[in-house]
């Protein structure tokens, strides 16, 4: 059965935390929030989550040192910053620390919505309804948490990026129907301007290259509407 996500948000700023808190609640999250990089680990430690939102600047302990430790407890937990600080120097030491974005404020909360699913969808729980047993087409397996696909018949598997992961379930989400382009451009790109048109291109030709061992499999591309993932009767 579908779960709502669980959220920690990690923000010293009271007044635009409760604000942030309440508008995800409204739109289906979980959350638990501390204003203090010191609670933080604590809460880590006796709950858990599947995704984190850390605030850079914290009393205490600040949000990269959180990251640190966060990597080292759970390692397959994502994690975002969501901070004031512009710095490019900040944003390459977040991503270097394994961020799954990195979030400047002021910003534009559709898009954080987009976001968040975006990261969530590759655990199946959230990808709206996508079931472990749905996770498979013809010969092969797809694993989200290891984003491999695995050929069933030969036993050999590709490690898929997380943009062809993310892309994958989505098309699986869909099987045998129309996978909107500009829902898959806002669900992962976050937009739909003619580069990220351009690029998830490239990432479809990918993924039929990796599918083309199962001569049943195609990714059909439906002219000005998107895509859809099909796998012929024998």
């Amino acid at each position: 059965m579908k779960r709502n996500a669980r959220i920690f948000l990690v923000e010293d700023d009271l007044s635009f935390g409760s604000v942030l808190k309440a508008y995800l609640e409204i739109h289906g999250y979980e959350l638990e929030w501390v204003n203090d990089g010191k609670n933080a680990l604590p809460m880590l430690q006796k709950s858990s989550f599947d995704l984190c939102i850390l605030d850079v600047m914290l009393p205490h302990v600040d949000g990269f040192q959180l990251a640190e430790q966060i990597k080292k407890m759970h390692p397959e937990l994502p994690f975002i910053f969501m901070t004031a600080k512009t710095l490019k120097e900040d944003e390459i030491k977040g991503y270097r620390l394994g961020a799954d974005d990195y979030i400047k404020k002021p910003f534009d909360s559709e898009i954080l919505l987009l976001k968040l699913q975006a990261i969530l969808n590759r655990n199946t729980d959230f990808s709206n309804g996508l079931q472990k047993s749905d996770l498979n087409i013809g010969l092969f397996q797809l694993n989200p948490e290891y984003r491999e696909l695995t050929n069933t018949a030969t036993n050999r598997s590709q490690k898929l990026s997380p943009k062809e992961a993310e892309l994958m379930i989505l098309l699986l989400d869909s099987k045998e129907k129309v996978l909107p382009r500009d829902e898959a451009l806002r669900k992962i790109w976050g937009d739909d301007n003619y580069f990220t048109k351009r690029s998830m291109d490239v990432y479809i030709t990918k993924l039929r290259k990796f599918l083309k061992e199962d001569p049943r499999i195609e990714i059909l591309n439906i002219h000005g509407s998107g895509f859809r993932l099909i796998c012929k009767e024998t």
